[in-house]
Parts: C-alpha cells; structure tokens; sequence
C-alpha cells in the first residue's frame, strides 16, 4: 500500500500542502504591500498626508543643490551674489582672536540657528542648514590655508578629528539672530547668516540660517548655549 492510503497520513500531508500554500500567498501579498497592519497604514496615511511637508518641498529639494548652494569656487562674492551669506554690516568672522589659546582635549562644534517664524518646512530647513554648515567651513577654511599652524587651522583640525559635531537649536526673529550674530564675531567666533533667494517657499532676502562655529564648545555656549534645540 502507498503512503496516501493511510488515512492519516494523507491528512497530514495535505495539511501540509495547504499550511505551505497559504503561507506563500500570504507572504507574497505582505510583500506587495496588500495586507498592513492597522499601525502601519495609520503610518503610511500620515506621510501621505503630512501637512508640514508640501508638493513644494519637491521642487524645493531639485533647485536647492542647483541654484541654492554656496558656489565653492568662486568664494563669498559669488555667494553673497546668489543671496547664499549675509554679512549685515560687518566682516566675516574667521576664528578665535589672536592669543586665544585652544584646548586640545575640547570638544569643537557647530550650531545652526533656524528660524522657525518663517514657516520653512523640514526639507527647507535642512537645506539652509547645510548651506550654513558650507558656509561656515569655508569661512574657516580659508583662513586655515593661509598659515597650517593658526588657530582656524587647529580648530578645524580638532573639529574634524572629534566627529564633527553639529546641533541645531530655534530661534523666533530675524533681530535675534542678527543679535547672536554680532556677539559671536565680537568673541571671534566665525558666524555665517544664510539668505534665500526667494525661489519657493519665503520671500526673497529672507535670512534662515545663522551658522557659529567650528569652535571651543565653551565658547559658542556663550553665544547659543540658553536657545532650545530644534
């Protein structure tokens, strides 16, 4: 006699046969996407339904990386051109003033101040805060390559050996921001402000992003340490 004759065990393996299809199916269909969860639909409709994030913002992403961004090669002309930097009446801070002495075992960061009054969606404000993160680098930058052994040298040197640090805190008005501004350059501390130029979003001129730092975490805590993060 077969194996099928036996009544128990055909039942065994047609209840196999059956777990094994179904199983297969149903994992086929998870895969589409066809059965989800009651949790994960109730996701996935408020992504789609987000009302922070705008068809804008598609648009935005595009023409941020081609007409928004700080223009490396030809320098702070070109990007104060493109309304990429602000100076508000005051030269470019590039680093510590003279005879400030830089602990070697202190943490260097950068802190991005966004304005949260000008209604900037998330992808908006990730992109200014990149501008003001170049920004500021290349402030430093510059005056690093002019002598190997200054005090921007140092501190981008120990920026970038300690991870590079970055926090974004949130600010409420363009006077505030022009406020840390000057108080940040008063202690030598390079500080950048990001203007848009006006191609979604906000209004042309409108300034989004104060970049401070790269320098001594105790020092920028003199100029952000009392603004709430982001």
């Amino acid at each position: 006699m077969g194996l099928l004759s036996d009544p128990t065990s055909a039942l065994v393996v047609t209840t196999s046969l059956v777990s094994f299809l179904s199983g297969f199916g149903l994992g086929i269909y998870a895969l589409r996407g066809s059965i989800v969860s009651p949790e994960l639909a109730a996701e996935r409709h408020g992504n789609l339904n987000d009302p922070v994030e705008s068809e804008e913002s598609d648009i935005d992403e595009e023409q941020t990386l081609l007409d928004h961004a700080p223009n490396w090669s030809n320098g702070v002309d070109a990007d104060r051109k493109q309304g990429l930097r602000q100076g508000a009446g005051a030269a470019s801070s590039s680093g510590l003033k003279p005879g400030v002495k830089i602990d070697t075992n202190e943490e260097c960061k950068l802190v991005l101040v966004v304005r949260t009054d000008l209604g900037m969606n998330k992808g908006k404000m990730a992109a200014q805060a990149s501008h003001a993160t170049l920004a500021c680098y290349k402030t430093l930058l510059r005056a690093a390559q002019t002598s190997p052994q200054s005090s921007e040298a140092q501190l981008l040197r120990q920026w970038d050996r300690r991870g590079q640090a970055k926090v974004a805190v949130q600010i409420k008005g363009e006077d505030e921001l022009l406020e840390l501004m000057g108080r940040a350059r008063s202690l030598g501390v390079t500080a950048e402000v990001i203007t848009d130029a006006g191609r979604t979003q906000i209004a042309a001129g409108s300034r989004t992003v104060l970049g401070v730092g790269p320098a001594p975490k105790s020092l920028v805590d003199q100029i952000t340490g009392h603004l709430k993060l982001l």
